[in-house]
């Protein structure tokens, strides 16, 4: 399925683009704003929706999710073991009305690694 054009553009819409990926992979795309490591392992994510369905928090919790680096090179598995309080009590309505969810996840591989900004997180994963 090819994608029109964007009027002015002479190009595809790269929204649209991310939109059609998100559906046909995973149910939801986000963008890291900011990762910290948390105190007794994993990491907590502050998250805003990029494309896709918004989940909600119950399809959220004890999901398993797809974190890959910018540029592609790196990406592994994690799974949400909660939601931090400290950005504010998390709620359905919350998510669809400011696109943002804070995360505590933990990679799967057992492997520490490193989550930085912009990084893409996708999922859940089926």
């Amino acid at each position: 399925m090819s994608l029109p054009d964007v009027p002015g553009r002479g190009r595809k819409s790269l929204q649209r683009v991310d939109m059609e990926l998100a559906a046909k992979n995973h149910k939801a795309t986000f963008r890291v704003l900011d990762s910290m490591e948390a105190p007794h392992g994993g990491w907590f994510l502050k998250l805003r929706f990029a494309a896709g369905d918004a989940p909600t928090l119950r399809e959220l919790k004890g999901a398993t999710l797809l974190v890959s680096s910018p540029d592609g090179a790196t990406s592994f598995e994690v799974k949400v073991h909660g939601f931090p309080l400290f950005g504010g009590h998390p709620s359905d309505d919350r998510l669809h009305r400011t696109g943002r969810v804070d995360l505590h996840v933990a990679v799967l591989d057992g492997n520490e690694r490193s989550i930085g900004l912009k990084w893409k997180v996708a999922g859940p994963l089926q």
